[in-house]
């Protein structure tokens, strides 16, 4: 048994394709299943129950297939922690942001990441929290960026930067208020992001004690609320990051929140608990706060980073 055979089966497990595995290992595909019954013959056990239609593994090939992740996962430790004591910022990160983030930071993001750090291959994909801390769980990440307050078992989370929300109004809308007060608009249309849990546990903690009346609609981003807005009247609540996205039109739309109201999100970084390689995730910090609005990331991670 090798630890490469031991990636072939993971492998296999991920993409349930002998010639998808098989390319993402860099191998054939003859060699692929010649390496899988290879090791099925040495450990007398069938790993997968194969078809021309399917690849599933068998009830002991899962089992297997989990012990192999952790020994891969542990094997490459190896070499993360010879790189740390080096000083070496290189290898691969794989990293996952959360879909109402993700606009607003990975375009300077991969910009600024790539001009500092070269060396290391990038690879960011988009992901919803639950699935994100999934991922970490299994080893397939090494973090996520998602808004605070999901952690689980077996998962660190680290703050990294608050984000105010905004309100805005259609132009016949109170345009003329200086700031927003929940009280003003009781009766106006209220527009909210589908499954944008943070708005509704944040910016939207108010709506619970509304009169009746109040009416609210659902979009999928918030660039759609912004054009329902525009075209049908009412508010919606955007973050702070969005209003570069705004014309100068728009932007004279845009209230602050004033009162004793939630209207904020946190936004974290999820490792796994055991994860070691503290200059990488400097690495995303570092680059952070080359472009994050002032005063809006952590003060301990200005100053200090992330420490493991």
């Amino acid at each position: 048994m090798t630890l490469q055979q031991l990636k072939y089966i993971v492998a296999i497990d991920r993409y349930r394709n002998f010639a998808k595995a098989a390319d993402a290992c860099g191998i054939s595909q003859p060699t692929l299943s010649a390496m899988l019954v290879k090791l099925e013959e040495e450990l007398d056990v069938r790993i997968f129950e194969r078809s021309n239609k399917s690849v599933t593994p068998t009830i002991a090939g899962e089992k297997i297939i989990h012990q192999a992740e952790r020994a891969i996962a542990e094997a490459e430790r190896i070499t993360e922690l010879v790189s740390e004591d080096k000083g070496d910022v290189a290898g691969e990160l794989k990293l996952s942001v959360g879909p109402t983030i993700a606009p607003y930071i990975l375009p300077k993001f991969i910009r600024h990441y790539i001009e500092s750090y070269p060396q290391v291959k990038l690879s960011i994909r988009e992901m919803k929290a639950d699935v994100m801390l999934s991922e970490l769980q299994l080893g397939h990440l090494d973090a996520g960026i998602a808004i605070c307050g999901n952690a689980r078992q077996g998962i660190l989370e680290i703050p990294l930067y608050t984000e105010k929300f905004m309100v805005y109004l259609a132009e016949d809308c109170w345009r003329k208020l200086p700031v927003f007060k929940p009280e003003n608009l009781e009766h106006e249309k209220m527009w909210i992001m589908k499954e944008a849990q943070c708005l509704r546990d944040s910016a939207f903690s108010f709506c619970k004690a509304r009169t009746k009346g109040n009416r609210v609609y659902e979009a999928g981003s918030i660039e759609t609320l912004i054009r329902i807005v525009d075209e049908n009247g009412g508010f919606t609540i955007i973050p702070e990051m969005h209003l570069p996205f705004l014309t100068d039109r728009q932007r004279e739309n845009v209230r602050r929140i004033e009162g004793d109201y939630l209207s904020q999100r946190r936004v974290s970084l999820y490792i796994r608990e055991d994860y070691i390689r503290q200059a990488m995730l400097n690495t995303i910090t570092k680059t952070l706060i080359r472009f994050m609005p002032e005063g809006m990331m952590e003060e301990r991670i200005i100053k200090y980073g992330v420490k493991l």
